[in-house]
């Protein structure tokens, strides 16, 4: 039976809670640690001048530099494009990276947002693991309908093959978790601990923001991290769990 680790992460631009202080490179040592095999990243840095002028040891793409050399597989979809950069979602992979797509679920007129699904080759998997990272709108409106386009996203995905979607879903009311169990997933946190984590503020977690569904797929021991260091690193506590199929 394949099992692999996976984590999920709103990396907040690579600064810490009030944007005071530029964390990354400890933030990668504090991903590093945790040596999971699969990274879910929203709101990561593919480039952006102006902080490059005049942050010190600016890293350039903020998703190749937290890959270093443990993950040799990354993807990154690009959502929020601005005059003097862009971020969005970004995949790390121990494993070889089959295909990538991101599929824009912006709003017109609003945030942009998308959906960044990789298919990737787990070795002694029978089929190949589908990876699906999420970072959803602010506005409950917008998120029912980009909740829609990720059930569609999910139904495209073959019924047998292992299937985690994982990011930061906004959704501190619980009102989408309804809708995605309806479309066939399992959230990693409800299922083995009888409700979802809570992870938003990261220094005293109150809000579920952050999950990791899973289909065709069980997790293993689930954890919150919201210990030190990460409590410093970011305004959402990152989320851990096995997975196996």
């Amino acid at each position: 039976m394949p099992s692999i680790t996976v984590l999920t992460l709103n990396a907040h631009m690579g600064f810490n809670l009030f944007n005071r202080r530029f964390v990354l490179p400890e933030l990668r040592e504090a991903i590093r640690a945790v040596s999971a095999d699969v990274v879910f990243l929203q709101e990561v840095m593919g480039e952006h001048a102006l902080h490059a002028a005049r942050v010190p040891g600016w890293p350039g793409a903020q998703y190749e530099f937290l890959a270093d050399s443990l993950w040799q597989e990354h993807a990154y979809g690009r959502n929020a494009a601005y005059p003097h950069g862009h971020h969005g979602n970004a995949l790390l992979s121990k494993f070889p990276i089959l295909s990538q797509a991101n599929r824009d679920v912006s709003v017109r007129g609003h945030e942009e947002r998308g959906l960044l699904h990789c298919v990737l080759d787990v070795p002694g998997s029978a089929l190949p693991l589908h990876a699906i990272c999420v970072h959803l709108g602010l506005r409950e409106s917008h998120r029912r309908r980009q909740l829609q386009l990720l059930c569609e996203e999910v139904r495209e995905v073959p019924d047998a093959a292992p299937l985690v979607v994982a990011g930061d879903f906004n959704d501190w009311r619980g009102r989408g978790h309804r809708m995605l169990r309806d479309c066939g997933l399992v959230e990693a946190f409800e299922d083995g601990n009888g409700r979802l984590a809570r992870t938003f503020p990261a220094r005293r977690p109150l809000l579920p923001l952050d999950r990791i569904y899973l289909r065709a797929a069980r997790a293993l021991q689930p954890g919150v991290l919201s210990l030190r260091p990460w409590t410093h690193l970011s305004d959402h506590a990152p989320l851990v769990s096995g997975v196996a199929w």
